[in-house]
């Protein structure tokens, strides 16, 4: 079946670049069971899902002279074999080098004459773990109608619920004539509509029954986002390379809750402050100059929902939206309480009827929606300048409860955000089963000390809870 991308997804098609290739990442940690995860079982598991994902068999086909946007068409050649791929690190691998792996692998672009996802299947690593980590252009996931690989493959229980049997039989590609044709046809008899393609993805983003009233609720925050001028200086914006490093921090979750009511705030005020005491610290130790009015710009995503421990059901299950959210982190305030004071007050001023993006299907499917919203909030941010911010933080609320793949207990899950234009350093934040799940993607050449920050992220939340004892 031949569907034509929709405008924001055809930007972010085009947005890339080879030193800023346009995914979502999710790593996976899981205990290696006794009889192993076979790479055969993990083929057997995605296929098996796959009509739940369908773009997961297509591929991308531009139209000469880029008349129209490219279309999705089913790939005939498609090779599952292609796309889940085996790897293994040096028996007892560590850590360290799995996150060099992850942030080798996360540096390639995806191929885009086939499908546009990668799954690798890890192995050899230390203390009878094993690693999944995946790979999707986020032209792929919309978080409405086309969802992340990693929310469908993910169960509330060990043993695999029943699927029916998959008879896929690819549609006929169209030739380039064929889609030349179309597009002309498209020009003739619906002009509009081809003049309204080439409007920006931030009208075109809005697909919901109140796309009126949305489209208006934006260009008021965009007015805002603009009345707020560029984002400060700062060393995390300079060119981006096409190296990376990745790092991961783990924090109890209860701390963040711990705080939260000690101050009645949210706990992604927490997690903003957090991540602001270790900015502050680690550019001190760079020698950068720290004022008590130095101030880093986030955007930082909210998935709305409407009681933060509402987690209890499964995953996703009180979201309603994901909403832009840009917010001043205060690193020039040596106290980790004033900070926090600040970020929650900007917290409370911020207008979250102004949605980008509806979750509302999300909250309705199974499975472990974490790496959806985590692609929703990424579309979020980019449909701002990045002029407008110094960095992307992420953090989506996941199940509470243990979580299998192939019937796997999954023990960690992180994040692996894309670097965006001249951002060197992008944070993905995932609550899962009681903890807070860093995943930190930097840029090699301008963060070489990116193993710093999970170190600096203790000492800014052990600040809170000394303070709030």
């Amino acid at each position: 079946m031949v569907t034509r991308l929709s405008a924001s997804d055809a930007s972010f098609y085009h947005l890339e670049d080879s030193a800023t290739p346009m995914y979502v990442g999710t790593l996976s940690i899981l205990r290696k069971p006794r009889t192993g995860l076979s790479y055969e079982t993990l083929l057997a598991t995605v296929e098996q899902r796959l009509p739940q994902i369908p773009r997961y068999r297509q591929k991308v086909r531009e139209v000469t002279l880029g008349l129209a946007r490219p279309v999705w068409v089913d790939d005939r050649d498609f090779d599952i074999t292609y796309h889940i791929r085996r790897s293994a690190l040096p028996s007892p691998g560590s850590d360290a080098q799995l996150h060099e792996l992850i942030a080798r692998l996360g540096s390639r672009p995806l191929d885009k004459s086939r499908p546009l996802w990668e799954m690798y299947l890890i192995e050899g690593l230390a203390r009878n773990r094993i690693a999944i980590y995946t790979k999707t252009h986020q032209a792929l996931v919309n978080g409405m109608t086309a969802l992340e690989v990693g929310h469908v493959v993910a169960d509330r229980t060990q043993k695999s619920p029943e699927f029916g049997e998959d008879i896929w039989i690819p549609a006929r590609e169209p030739s380039d004539r064929q889609l030349f044709l179309g597009a002309v046809g498209e020009w003739v008899t619906r002009p509009a509509e081809r003049l309204g393609s080439v409007r920006s993805a931030v009208t075109e983003v809005t697909t919901n029954a109140g796309q009126l009233v949305e489209v208006g609720r934006r260009f008021v925050d965009v007015a805002r986002t603009f009345a707020r001028g560029t984002a400060p200086n700062s060393p995390l914006n300079a060119t981006v390379s096409r190296n990376r490093r990745f790092a991961v921090a783990g924090h109890r979750l209860e701390d963040y809750r711990l705080v939260r009511g000690r101050y009645d705030c949210d706990v992604n005020d927490v997690v903003l402050a957090v991540v602001a005491g270790a900015l502050r610290n680690w550019l001190m130790s760079r020698g950068e100059p720290v004022t008590a009015m130095t101030t880093v710009r986030a955007m930082a995503p909210m998935s709305v929902y409407p009681d933060a421990d509402l987690d209890t059901t499964g995953p996703g299950q009180a979201i309603s939206e994901v909403s832009p959210f840009l917010v001043d982190l205060p690193v020039g305030e040596g106290n980790a309480v004033v900070r926090l004071s600040q970020i929650a007050h900007a917290t409370e001023s911020h207008p979250t009827a102004a949605s980008l993006v509806d979750a509302r299907t999300i909250v309705t499917l199974s499975g472990f929606a974490p790496p959806t919203l985590h692609a929703m909030g990424i579309r979020v941010a980019t449909s701002f300048s990045a002029r407008q911010f110094n960095l992307l933080i992420t953090n989506v609320p996941g199940a509470q409860k243990q979580m299998f793949i192939a019937g796997t207990k999954l023990l960690e899950t992180y994040s692996v955000p894309p670097l965006l234009n001249n951002q060197v350093l992008a944070i993905g934040v995932t609550s899962y089963n009681g903890v807070l799940y860093f995943g930190i993607n930097a840029d090699r050449d301008a963060m070489s000390d990116v193993d710093v920050l999970p170190s600096l992220m203790r000492e800014s939340l052990d600040e809170l809870l000394e303070a709030a004892q």
